[in-house]
């Protein structure tokens, strides 16, 4: 059934109706939402960063390991080739201890012994005794004690042979030697041998001096 309009003046037609898109909340539908956007790619710039400086102190490490290890092989090759180098005594260190060192011309203390015949004393019992007379002058800034009980005498066969006290009428006496003085006298031993060399120790306790007997 079309839709009669009352007449305008003039006859004219009166303006028809302009249908347009339909109006938001007349009961059209929302519009969709925009969709979520794109989380941003990761670059790979930063992992082989990182791959790249992890490369380069694992290089460091192991260029230090190697470095280590040629070292300590190279000072095992060095004591192996000379094992007495680090053991090599210093030109300044003394003599071993308890060993006798022959006291010469000039020394702190010059001994000198040579076989001399036995003076027999009233407290010798019968003649079988070895005399060495010997000579001891301290060369030295101190005093030096001289005891017959400070000096041995050893025999061509090794055995050591004691001062025998008062035997000898010409035994050496228990002085005290100031600096450029000296003494002679006998130490004998007893039986009869022959004397290879005079060992005198001072205070039984000091370095050993050893001479030969002429």
């Amino acid at each position: 059934m079309s839709q009669q309009y009352p007449q305008q003046p003039g006859g004219d037609v009166p303006p028809q109706p302009v249908w347009g898109a339909p109006q938001q909340g007349w009961g059209a539908p929302p519009p969709p939402p925009p969709p979520p956007p794109l989380p941003p790619k990761k670059s790979s710039t930063g992992k082989i960063l990182g791959f790249g400086c992890l490369g380069i102190v694992a290089l460091v490490v192991v260029i230090g390991v190697i470095a280590a290890v040629a070292g300590g092989g190279g000072k095992r090759e060095i004591d192996k080739a000379d094992p007495g180098r680090s053991a090599a005594p210093s030109a300044t260190s003394s003599s071993e201890p308890g060993k006798s060192e022959p006291a010469g011309e000039h020394a702190p203390v010059e001994i000198t012994a040579k076989r001399t015949s036995f003076t027999k004393s009233i407290l010798a019992e019968g003649d079988a005794y070895t005399s060495v007379s010997v000579t001891i002058r301290n060369n030295s800034g101190k005093k030096v004690s001289v005891n017959p009980l400070y000096f041995t005498v050893t025999d061509t066969g090794g055995t050591k042979h004691t001062d025998e006290l008062g035997v000898d009428e010409k035994q050496i006496e228990t002085v005290d030697l100031s600096p450029g003085e000296n003494i002679s006298g006998t130490v004998t031993g007893k039986g009869r041998f022959t004397p290879k060399y005079v060992t005198f120790t001072e205070d039984l306790f000091g370095d050993p001096i050893r001479v030969d007997v002429k």
